[in-house]
């Protein structure tokens, strides 16, 4: 297929449109699959380690995506930052919320799949390894009322790949996780979501989503609404990415 063709959600061997029920709710990761924030994260990284007087990589960076803050924090120290996490923590968010204030790098689609789940009335929550002072600056740039509650790495015990984040948000909403797609573009994220039993969407940023039994993937959530979503739901698998 062309990827920047539209899937086609009219295959035989799909349950029929009209059978198909709207999730329960939406979950979505933030970083790279609702914005496109991670060169963000990456130069504040670079900056970091090299006052420090080391040296970073892109791929050490890569290495990072999905991860929960701390961990980072740890893997930064390895790497000659001689700061207590905290610090470490509250320097890389202070300097992507910079960079946020000038600029949203949107990802292509993302508005419009959250206008039409909102118009479609299935509520969203953002599920994110970064802390709530960054999420919040997100959130409100998208019309109140897009996600009903977020679920952010400085409130929950154990961050992805661990499925406390996912579970946490289906429990706010009052909804099943499994009657929830998951919106994810890291694989930590991606095996957060599923060991929480969210049907799951992976969609290919700044890694590769990997090719996983009952995963679906696009390189864009311009290629997905909320039919696709709905299908992914009830156990078809849409891959419109070329390996």
């Amino acid at each position: 297929m062309n990827p920047l063709e539209a899937p086609d959600l009219t295959r035989t061997d799909s349950a029929p449109r009209e059978a198909l029920a709207l999730p329960q709710a939406v979950l979505w990761d933030m970083d790279g699959t609702l914005v496109d924030t991670e060169p963000y994260w990456i130069a504040a990284e670079h900056e970091l380690v090299e006052a420090h007087g080391g040296t970073w990589s892109h791929e050490q960076a890569l290495q990072m995506v999905g991860n929960p803050l701390t961990e980072s924090a740890k893997i930064l120290q390895d790497a000659g930052v001689d700061l207590p996490s905290e610090q470490i923590v509250d320097f890389l968010i202070s300097r992507v919320i910079e960079q946020i204030r000038v600029a949203v790098p949107w990802q292509p689609g993302a508005r419009e799949l959250l206008a039409e789940l909102r118009e479609r009335g299935v509520p969203c929550a953002l599920v994110t390894m970064s802390y709530r002072s960054l999420a919040e600056q997100v959130v409100q740039l998208v019309p109140a009322g897009s996600f009903v509650t977020l679920v952010c790495g400085d409130e929950v015990t154990h961050g992805k790949p661990h499925p406390e984040p996912y579970l946490a948000a289906a429990e706010r909403l009052g909804v099943d996780v499994t009657r929830c797609v998951a919106i994810e573009d890291s694989p930590t994220g991606i095996a957060s979501a599923r060991a929480a039993g969210a049907a799951t969407l992976g969609v290919e940023a700044v890694v590769p989503v990997p090719v996983l039994p009952g995963l679906s993937r696009t390189p864009s959530l311009a290629l997905v609404d909320v039919d696709a979503l709905s299908r992914i739901l009830a156990g078809d698998v849409i891959d419109l990415i070329e390996d």
